[in-house]
């Protein structure tokens, strides 16, 4: 697998992509949607006896022809939606492998690795921004990487960004967004300047195929002649170096680009206001977490402008930034590279119905194949004339106020609600006593914008002295036996301090029923 990877990675770094190609690229895959579909479900579906979605299709009486006549006869999304009403679509918890899927007669025991994409050539293995229990992974992909740099392209493009400067504040490996957007940046010619890391290597468990690897990438661009910048570890705390940089590169260009998480982009801003440093020109550009009305705001206040990105790790970009938005959370789907059908869901506990995004894939590259796969998030999704460059490209549809219902997410760092279920209601119970319903842990915003993670523990709990730390503790402790990804969340939130407690009797529901992870902004 490595050997493979090494084996594409210089020619990928010696190609690039152009405004003209990329424009092509999109426009021609939306006139094929249909039958890039067709072709993902010959290859990666019914051409894959292991793949978990053939025992799906079967349980629910579909051959390939009897989807692919449904395709033509009334269209990909209207298909999609069919098969979802027959049992063929795959939840949250089935997709990373945590339950088993159920379907009339139908169970299926799975593994997260069951939905990788078997064509893959030139893979590296990474980790995965939502962590679960079992381990699992998710894969840089060369040939993904080049068949997805037309929005990296497009989004410069639209936003008046092409050719400015452009840093990096992303993780190093585990973590693949540093390395698969430094590898974009030259992909289109424009190579970051700076990559600076709110890790340092020595804040994670030691990993010499990581450190090797990024060696490895680095030093080959340099011998292909692409610069392509170390990572320089910036503290979460310390971002008034990040405005420093991005104030005198606008002296000096202009203007300038960094790309990184809303959270950390925050913190960018509010260093900059609190030292009196001037952000105007600068764009920051980032997702990996919702980018609410606080934190945009606060983004605003410094005088830089906010773009943002939707991507998951298990395909990539998702949808880029409208340049005429409604909101800091108002998005154009690719739509050309991913469906997407919302379905209503009731939400337990909070009395209410979203549409939940589920997912297709219509590129062969993607790491995993998507058939209806749920992967946690909702939001509104609709189609309007907003002006801007996508909508020229006919990537007419938005997608709006993107939350998540059961992954807790703070700087970026995402960890699934069922790994943190398993730390509040069976490892603190065993060290500091009580029952699982004395312990809950809420998402919140704080005045800041900073999304926080408060633990409540019931005052009938008697911790010793030293217990709020010892508690905390605990969890980070929890976390960092799990996957690479939960490992990531660990060291980002000690760092940051995003884990806090308080002295409060867990809340139930307005039913009575009670949930160990509460979201106190996901009503909005």
């Amino acid at each position: 697998m490595y050997a493979r990877f090494a084996g594409g990675l210089a020619a990928f770094l010696r190609e690039q992509t152009t405004v003209e190609e990329a424009q092509s690229t999109i426009k021609k895959r939306l006139l094929t949607r249909e039958d890039n579909f067709l072709n993902i479900l010959e290859r990666g579906i019914f051409g894959y006896p292991r793949s978990p979605y053939l025992a799906l299709l079967k349980e629910a009486g579909c051959e390939h022809g009897d989807v692919a006549h449904l395709v033509r006869s009334v269209g990909l999304e209207e298909a999609l939606k069919k098969l979802f009403r027959a049992g063929v679509y795959v939840d949250f918890d089935e997709f990373k492998g945590r339950k088993p899927i159920r379907r009339g007669r139908l169970t299926l025991r799975v593994r997260a690795e069951d939905f990788d994409n078997p064509h893959l050539r030139y893979r590296y293995e990474t980790a995965t921004s939502g962590s679960s229990g079992p381990r699992s992974r998710s894969w840089l992909d060369l040939d993904h990487l080049a068949a997805t740099t037309c929005y990296t392209i497009m989004g410069l493009q639209v936003h008046g960004l092409q050719g400015v400067p452009t840093a990096l504040w992303r993780p190093i490996l585990p973590a693949c967004t540093g390395v698969s957007n430094l590898l974009r940046s030259a992909r289109i010619g424009n190579v970051a300047r700076r990559w600076f890391s709110p890790l340092d290597p020595g804040d994670l468990r030691p990993s010499p195929t990581y450190a090797a690897s990024t060696w490895y990438i680095l030093t080959t661009g340099r011998l292909v002649g692409v610069p392509l910048p170390r990572p320089e570890p910036v503290r979460i705390h310390d971002a008034v170096r990040i405005a420093h940089w991005a104030s005198q590169t606008v002296q000096e260009s202009g203007a300038c680009l960094i790309r990184t998480y809303v959270s950390l982009a925050v913190r960018v801003a509010l260093a900059a206001s609190e030292s009196g440093i001037d952000l105007r020109g600068v764009v920051l550009m980032g997702g990996g977490e919702p980018p609410t009305t606080a934190k945009v705001r606060q983004i605003q206040c410094s005088g830089a402008r906010w773009v943002p990105t939707y991507a998951f790790s298990e395909f990539g970009q998702v949808a880029g930034g409208c340049a005429n938005p409604r909101s800091g959370n108002d998005l154009h789907l690719f739509h050309d590279a991913i469906c997407l059908i919302p379905v209503p869901r009731e939400l337990p506990g909070w009395g209410t119905s979203v549409d939940v995004f589920h997912f297709t894939t219509l590129l062969l590259t993607s790491p995993k194949i998507l058939l209806n796969v749920g992967l946690d998030d909702y939001g509104v999704v609709g189609s309007r004339s907003c002006g801007c460059g996508y909508e020229g490209l006919g990537l007419s549809t938005h997608v709006e106020d993107i939350r998540s219902f059961s992954k807790l997410t703070g700087e970026g760092m995402s960890v699934a609600g069922s790994e943190m279920q398993e730390i509040l209601e069976s490892l603190l119970p065993q060290r500091f006593g009580g029952t699982p319903f004395d312990y809950q842990l809420e998402e919140r915003e704080d005045a800041q914008g900073f999304t926080r993670l408060e633990l409540l523990i019931s005052p009938e709990i008697c911790l010793p002295e030293d217990g709020g730390t010892r508690v905390l503790e605990t969890i980070l402790s929890g976390l960092s036996t799990g996957s690479p990804a939960a490992e990531l969340a660990r060291a980002i939130w000690k760092e940051a301090g995003s884990l806090t407690i308080r002295r409060e009797r867990p809340v139930s529901s307005g039913e009575g029923k009670y949930f160990c992870i509460r979201k106190s902004f996901g009503r909005r």
